[in-house]
């Protein structure tokens, strides 16, 4: 492992360098991975260790065809590399299962059996195995249990690999019962494609995980950027100027300065009034909004969340009403906005 200085603090990484894909490869050759659900990070790592070289078979029912039909046109052969989903489980040797948090509890009695002595489980959440009073998996003794959970969406894992980088991943050996886990968990962390892998526990994944996501990454922005866009319109400013102020900008110019050389880099190469305002005004934020994310992580880690989520997902009704609160999402003025918006970019060449 590389020991690296993260501000300050040194955390061991495990890189490209020192875990090269021909050492994966070598550790995987005897291995027949089954990807166990083709929906959000089913086709990323499927298509991805495919790619590497990896034996892969895909688990997905044939009943949800949209997502059957999806594996098909990417190439994967019914009867030969696609199967319904115990078929698979029982071929496979590393058992991916990536079917959703709900699903894997639903799914759970049919996929227990087919995880045999030697095995290896491997999840992309910490979900099921941290809340298994909840969820109830519970896998078997003999078996590895192991994790690795990119940090992007299975869309930016699939694109980030075309474009020959990579997501970061954690990884985590939560069961070693053949005493090679950890090289399996590597092995599959750098063939799915991960720029580099950082050690986890399956317990700090996903409260780390439910909280960006409730947060920074998806709930706090989206609703920062309604409170805003909201002022704005309020105060007399045209649907563009609220939307180009709110999000165009954040999108399409300065989140691109931090990804490239930090939050302090950003600053410095704004304007001076911009700048100012900023280094006043985060302070605020930071107190304003400091009491709502220790409020989220205290829920999530009480498994207050998991247990919303689970009685959410698992009702009857509840596609229907994922529809309708997507709808409102994006009916809104702001993003019906974002849609003209977006229309309006030059084409790219």
């Amino acid at each position: 492992m590389a020991k690296i200085d993260f501000g300050g603090v040194v955390e061991n990484v495990v890189t490209r360098e020192e875990f090269p894909l021909s050492k994966a490869r070598e550790v995987l050759k005897n291995e027949i991975v089954a990807v166990i659900g083709y929906g959000v990070q089913g086709p990323a790592q499927a298509m991805n260790m495919r790619d590497n070289g990896i034996n892969v078979i895909v688990g997905q029912a044939p009943e949800f065809k949209a997502d059957w039909d999806k594996a098909v046109k990417d190439g994967f052969v019914p009867g030969k590399t696609l199967f319904p989903v115990e078929e698979a489980a029982t071929k496979g040797t590393i058992i991916q299962y990536l079917v959703s948090d709900a699903a894997q509890r639903i799914l759970w009695p049919k996929m227990k059996p087919c995880l045999t002595k030697g095995k290896a489980l491997y999840f992309s959440h910490g979900f099921s195995i941290t809340y298994k009073e909840h969820t109830g998996v519970i896998p078997p003794a003999d078996i590895d249990v192991i994790l690795c959970a990119p940090k992007g969406s299975g869309t930016s894992v699939r694109r980030n690999f075309l474009a020959g980088a990579g997501i970061n991943s954690s990884y985590s050996v939560f069961q070693d019962f053949t005493g090679r886990a950890e090289d399996r968990t590597l092995a599959l962390g750098i063939v799915i494609g991960s720029g580099y892998l950082f050690p986890t526990t399956f317990e700090k994944e996903v409260y780390s995980d439910l909280t960006g996501e409730r947060g920074v990454l998806m709930g706090a922005l989206a609703g920062i950027m309604d409170a805003q866009y909201k002022v704005l319109r309020e105060n007399g400013h045209s649907p563009s100027e609220a939307f180009n102020e709110t999000v165009e900008e954040l999108t399409q110019s300065l989140i691109r300065l931090v990804d490239e050389n930090g939050m302090d880099w950003m600053y410095s190469n704004c304007s001076a009034t911009a700048q100012r305002g900023a280094l006043d005004w985060r302070p605020k934020f930071m107190k304003a909004t400091l009491p709502v994310f220790k409020e989220l992580y205290k829920k999530v880690k009480s498994g207050e969340e998991c247990i919303r989520v689970l009685k959410s997902t698992g009702a009857l009704n509840y596609k229907e009403m994922l529809d309708a609160e997507l709808k409102e999402l994006g009916s809104s003025e702001l993003w019906r906005t974002g849609a003209a918006v977006r229309k309006l970019r030059p084409e790219k060449k």
